[in-house]
């Protein structure tokens, strides 16, 4: 068995980094080393002793070999595998993001991927992944690149911006949600057992956290059309907003219906493929007020609760128990093997267009499916969504091309430019304006 180099940036992480080696700790076939890197490099050393207790209590002790690295450079020297997992910034940098377009009266359920929130984190985010594109080509060029920094698109946009030739992706789980979902149907509809999500097959296109399924199968048989009856009935939206009260009492803040996906499915044909919460920021008449949400079951996600989150994960102490390798519903391990020829998958994928969604140019950054084998990823051809459904992905689409510019070239002025293009921006220009501004000298002050 070949001995894999994989460099974990973010290693001192208290979800993602830990994840990771729980599932490689359940995956037999790879050994080798995982270097953590983080510019918190007690966060790292602190993960190294949980990675190798995750090692040793699965029995997989001997074979990784955990270890952090203080230095970027040689922390991804000879990697073949580079995983990014990062908060830009600190968190109290997310009061621009959140609460600063609140005020203006621009809601947004999670604020990282669109609209005022996405665009700023992206200012923070981008001219970081500048620096690991990069750093990868001089140090690993043949590495595999797994992103899972949001926003996504334009995160492993910004790799392929500075390295044409890296070879990443991102990678999401959103659209296991949406399988999970048709799972569950698929159990009541056959009066079988809930079906593996893994069973589900998705025709898939948009970009992240703005995909549609156009169709669905499962064993053959095709899904969506037993949604699109139901969906015509109006019981199948009833006013969600008392389940959306007990959501915040409780601080739910993550639990969704598929109202929003269903709705999608009714008005335009096409199944959102995301979580509710996250396609809600690319159409505003969703997101109009806290009513208007919490009648399709969705809440929005405070700013004070990732603030006190953050600074729980940074004290957190794992119990054993909680270490215990199971099969997650997380895919990228198992990426990870597929590209080292372990064997052939097919998933959801965050790649450049090379045509295989017809309606963006060449080169965006673009989700839809892929087959993943030795060192290898082809994209699958998306079906085409309806005109309409196409239109609003462009838009956003553009709004993404608009923003990578302006942060690549460190102009934000040109920023300002996609600040104002983008769905969510309802304001008059000198409102827009002063927003824009004051979520810059926020975010530039809690970096």
């Amino acid at each position: 068995m070949k001995e894999t180099r994989i460099c974990i940036l973010g290693g001192g992480g208290r979800l993602w980094p830990i994840q990771f080696m729980k599932d490689l700790a359940f995956n037999p076939a790879t050994k080798g080393r995982v270097v953590l890197y983080d510019i918190d490099y007690k966060a790292a050393q602190n993960n190294v002793e949980v990675g190798n207790r995750i090692m040793s209590l699965n029995k997989s002790g001997d074979r990784f070999v955990v270890e952090a690295n203080d230095h970027l450079k040689t922390a991804l020297s000879g990697s073949d595998i580079v995983i990014i997992s990062i908060e830009p910034g600190k968190t109290e940098a997310r009061y621009a993001d959140l609460i600063l377009p609140e005020k203006y009266g621009i809601l947004q359920s999670v604020g990282d991927t669109t609209g005022p929130g996405g665009i700023i984190r992206a200012r923070r985010a981008l001219p970081i992944f500048f620096e690991f594109g990069r750093l990868i080509k001089e140090h690993c060029p043949e590495a595999w690149v797994i992103n899972y920094t949001n926003p996504m698109t334009l995160c492993t946009a910004a790799l392929y911006k500075v390295f044409p030739e890296i070879k990443a992706l991102g990678c999401c789980h959103e659209v296991f949600h949406t399988q999970n979902y048709l799972a569950k149907r698929v159990g009541e509809w056959f009066d079988i057992d809930t079906p593996d999500r893994r069973e589900i097959k998705i025709d898939l296109c948009g970009v992240n956290h703005f995909t549609f399924a156009t169709s669905a199968y499962y064993k053959g048989e095709e899904l969506l059309f037993r949604l699109k009856e139901e969906v015509k009935d109006s019981k199948t939206f009833p006013d969600l907003t008392e389940v959306a009260l007990k959501r915040l009492k409780e601080e739910k803040w993550f639990e969704c219906d598929q109202k929003i996906a269903l709705s999608f499915l009714k008005e335009f044909g096409v199944l959102g493929a995301a979580g509710d919460r996250h396609l809600v920021e690319f159409v505003p008449y969703y997101l109009d007020s806290d009513e208007t949400l919490h009648r399709y079951g969705v809440i929005r996600t405070p700013y004070a609760w990732r603030e006190r989150v953050a600074q729980e994960k940074r004290n957190k102490s794992y119990e054993d128990k909680e270490l215990i390798a199971e099969r997650s519903d997380e895919e990228g391990v198992d990426i990870m093997s597929a590209l080292l020829g372990d064997f052939v998958m097919v998933t959801n994928i965050n790649r450049p267009n090379e045509g295989q969604i017809s309606y963006l140019p060449l080169g965006r950054i673009v989700e839809s499916n892929g087959v993943i084998s030795e060192n290898s990823i082809r994209p699958i051809i998306a079906s085409d969504p309806p005109m309409s459904v196409q239109t609003m992905i462009r838009r956003v689409s553009d709004v993404q091309e608009l923003t990578l510019e302006a942060i690549y070239n460190n102009d934000d002025e040109a920023l300002f430019e996609a600040f104002i293009s983008d769905p969510l921006m309802t304001l008059n220009l000198k409102d827009a304006r002063g927003l824009f501004e004051q979520m810059i000298e926020e975010s530039d002050k809690r970096m």
